[in-house]
Order: structure tokens, then C-alpha cells, then sequence
């Protein structure tokens, strides 16, 4: 592969992370606008698993029952219940405290995948970097209920998001090995969008059906579910591929930062000094930890 051949994936990667970045705030748009947390993402996973199905193997079912909830157990846990608590976080906090807290998802799952199995090792940096990006965290929390007057709820509720994550990867990586990444990924949109359905027996649907019509929330909602869910993952795939998984999740430590520069655009979020220096210890903590695990 030429070097500008490599550039182009590169490329395609921070595009990639920019339009994650992103979509805290679409889904704060749509919040503000009157859908419900768990509305959000029904529509969003409902629409890519439709959009999926153009690319997915026309496989139905996995190799055995196990396999199968072990499924249901990755779009329970990456699906329903990463979603649900992180757009609800979203009612609660800024969208950056959601983006940079959320940023330490990698640290909590190498320490679970530690637990997990013995045989992990992380050296000294790790534990660093971990210590500060969880210093950077408690900051950011105590900020939105001291000095903003937010609940931390918003930002536990967040940390909720990022441990539902951590579980997800583990499944995840036992499932890879034995099956496609395409399949995966639509038995995840299937799985996750059934796990929600409990959900609207307790809350019912109560957003009008002409609100849809609404050019935000119509623009809002593709936007997420064919953009950011259907096209980021099929254009991601190729990226992990051709650049490699350890390069390309590097890139994933700039989504913060996107979310960062889109909430002052368009939401007018404004950072104050506790919350800048929160963001900056999570930023190198996450750094550290990434450059020596």
C-alpha cells in the first residue's frame, strides 16, 4: 500500500471519529425537542438494522442457543443499556461531560479484561494514566453539581454508559472470533432494539407523529442512524482492516474533542475552569494509559 493510499484510511478515520463525535449532539437536539431517551435510540438501532441488511450476510441465526444469548447479551449491554443511560445522561449534564467521561470506556475495559483472565498484564503507566483520567472524571462530576449546579446524575449515569460499554467489548471479542463483523453488528441493532421494547410499556410513546416532519428531528435521526450507526461502521471496518485495530482505535481518543468543538456551535455549552482542567487530566490520563498498556 503506497503512503497516500494510507493517508486516504487515515483520513477516513478521523472522519470517521468526527461524525461520533457528533452525535451527543443530535441526540441533545432531539431531547430538547420532546423524544425520549429510549424513543432515540428504538428509531436509531430500527432503521440501521432495515439499512444493514444491504450489507449483512443473509445469515439468520448463529451456530447455537449459547451463541445466541450471548448475542442478546452484546445488544443488551452495547445496545439497550449503553444508549439508554448515556442519552438520558444527557438530560442531566453537558454533552461534553458525556464525551469526556465516556473517553475513559478503554481504561475500564482493560480492567476488566485483567480480571477476566489472569494472563493480562498492564505496566505502570497504565495505572498512571488511569489514576489521573479518574481524577479528571471525579472533577468533571463534582464540577456539574458544585459550580454549575447540575446534577451528577447526568454524569454517573454516564459512567453507568461506559462500564454497559466495557461488558460489550468483552462479548465482543469472544464473539469475533467466530463470526463475521457484519453479522455481529446486525444481531446487535436486532437485539438491542427488542431489549428496549419493556421500556414503552412503562413509558409509552407520546411523541406526535407529525413531529417527525420536523426538518431537526427528520435531519437529526438519519443523521444517526444511517450516518453515524450504518455508514461510520461499514467505513470503519475498511479502516481497521487496512490501518489496523491498535492505529485505529487510537483515533477513537479524539471524539471528545470533536464533541467539544460542536457543543460550543451549536448548543452554546461553555467550559468553566474546573471543567477544562477535568477534560485536560482526562485527556492525559486516557493518553498515558493508551500509549502503555
Amino acid at each position: 500500500m503506497t503512503s497516500l493510499q494510507n493517508a486516504k484510511y487515515h483520513i477516513l478515520a478521523i472522519l470517521t471519529v468526527a461524525v461520533w463525535g457528533t452525535t451527543f449532539i443530535s441526540t441533545k437536539v432531539l431531547i430538547n425537542n420532546g423524544l425520549t431517551p429510549h424513543e432515540i435510540f428504538f428509531i436509531r438501532f430500527v432503521i440501521a438494522y432495515i439499512g444493514i441488511w444491504f450489507i449483512s450476510p443473509r445469515r439468520i441465526f448463529s451456530e447455537s442457543v449459547k451463541d445466541e444469548l450471548t448475542l442478546l447479551a452484546a445488544g443488551l449491554t452495547g445496545g439497550t443499556l449503553y444508549f439508554i443511560t448515556e442519552n438520558t445522561a444527557l438530560q442531566f449534564t453537558q454533552t461534553t461531560n458525556v464525551a469526556f467521561i465516556i473517553c475513559i470506556t478503554p481504561l475500564i475495559t482493560t480492567a476488566m479484561s485483567i480480571l477476566v483472565n489472569k494472563d493480562s498484564k498492564v505496566g505502570r503507566g497504565w495505572a498512571l494514566g488511569s489514576f489521573i483520567a479518574l481524577i479528571g472524571v471525579a472533577i468533571l462530576i463534582f464540577n456539574g453539581s458544585v459550580i454549575l449546579e447540575l446534577s451528577p446524575a447526568g454524569d454517573l449515569l454516564t459512567l453507568a454508559a461506559a462500564l454497559s460499554w466495557a461488558f460489550y467489548s468483552l462479548i465482543i471479542n469472544k464473539l469475533s472470533k467466530k463470526y463475521n463483523s457484519v453479522f455481529i453488528t446486525r444481531k446487535v441493532f436486532f437485539y438491542g432494539a427488542l431489549c428496549v421494547l419493556p421500556t414503552f410499556v412503562v413509558y409509552p410513546p407520546s411523541f406526535p407523529i407529525e413531529g417527525f416532519l420536523r426538518h431537526e428531528v427528520l435531519f437529526n435521526i438519519l443523521f444517526l442512524s444511517l450516518l453515524a450507526s450504518l455508514v461510520c461502521f461499514a467505513v470503519w471496518n475498511v479502516v481497521l482492516v487496512r490501518i489496523g485495530t491498535i492505529m485505529s482505535s487510537n483515533y477513537l481518543y479524539l471524539n471528545p474533542l470533536f464533541t467539544t468543538v460542536a457543543a460550543s456551535i451549536f448548543l452554546d455549552e461553555t467550559l468553566t475552569v474546573y471543567a477544562v482542567t477535568g477534560v485536560i487530566l482526562v485527556t492525559l490520563g486516557v493518553y498515558i494509559a493508551a500509549r502503555n498498556g
